[in-house]
């Protein structure tokens, strides 16, 4: 039987082949006193891990995909959930004890914030990571850590979920984009905690930069204005001929221009204003 915090925040993981990480973040989250519902989505995983969830963990809710959807099976996961509010989980990372009920508490006291963005530490140093600054910086909460992240299930919902165009990385900016563009308010609370523990079975830092690159791209192309579209896209045209990544990058938005084009909405004035804003931060920081 949860506790009133438990029945106020489900947490949804989705993973896929790491089984020894996946059952490390159950038996944490097992233990945290709020007792949070705990939906794992399977990606199609082959290394007998939804085997394993379900022997060892038969409170869980397990939900099978049979292939990778990315990022968006944790849209399946918020579907799945009875809560009102919804915590997010990579396989390697787990929420400190006391964040969920903190995080429940906001939301409770505040009906417009849709997101809390944690403090994400890392390792077993649990050093701070540096989007931590980033968003304690000031600027406007316009992206954020998946692991790190609290949303109201109504508000995410209503933004649609993380994008079927970007699958997977880079997809809580345009979330953040959509929930801002809703009016939905996100904030960063750095007593709301996520640990982060990095898998060995990280995929190459090369193939996830590629994937970055595209998705930053096609993320333009979803919802800045024309003027951005133009200037992102030259640059990125730019640095094919030198960079590998960067010419991967682009075909692979080529690639998904269609669908891109057919889910561009612009931000409103008052949004793409923030937009501009964090990018100009984000340049003063470098």
């Amino acid at each position: 039987m949860g506790t009133p915090w438990g029945e106020a925040v489900s947490v949804v993981i989705a993973t896929r082949d790491r089984r020894a990480e996946l059952l490390r973040t159950l038996e944490r989250l097992a233990e945290l006193p709020e007792r949070p519902h705990v939906i794992v989505v399977d990606n199609g995983s082959s290394d007998g891990g939804p085997d394993a969830v379900t022997e060892r963990f038969p409170q869980v809710e397990l939900i099978r995909l049979g292939r990778n959807h990315g990022a968006v099976a944790r849209n399946v996961g918020v579907e799945a959930a009875s809560t009102p509010y919804v915590a997010f989980c990579d396989d390697d990372s787990w929420w400190e004890p006391g964040a969920l009920r903190r995080a429940a508490e906001l939301f409770a006291a505040e009906p417009r914030l849709g997101l809390v963005a944690a403090r994400v530490l890392v390792g077993p140093e649990r050093t701070p990571d540096p989007i931590n600054a980033q968003l304690a910086a000031g600027a406007p909460v316009l992206g954020f850590m998946a692991c790190g992240a609290v949303v109201r299930r109504q508000a995410f919902l209503e933004a649609g979920g993380f994008s079927d165009v970007l699958v997977f990385p880079g997809e809580e900016q345009l979330m953040a984009y959509d929930l801002a563009s809703l009016g939905w308010e996100r904030r960063y609370v750095p007593e709301v905690v996520a640990v982060h523990e990095p898998s060995s079975l990280r995929s190459a830092a090369s193939g996830r930069r590629r994937l970055e690159l595209r998705n930053a791209l096609l993320t333009t192309w979803l919802r800045r204005p024309r003027r951005v579209v133009l200037r992102d896209t030259v640059r990125a045209a730019g640095r094919m001929w030198a960079d590998p990544d960067a010419r991967w990058a682009m075909l692979g938005a080529l690639r998904r221009l269609p669908d891109a084009i057919g889910g561009r909405r612009r931000l409103p004035t008052s949004i793409e204003a923030d937009a501009r804003r964090v990018e100009t931060a984000g340049r003063d920081r470098r």
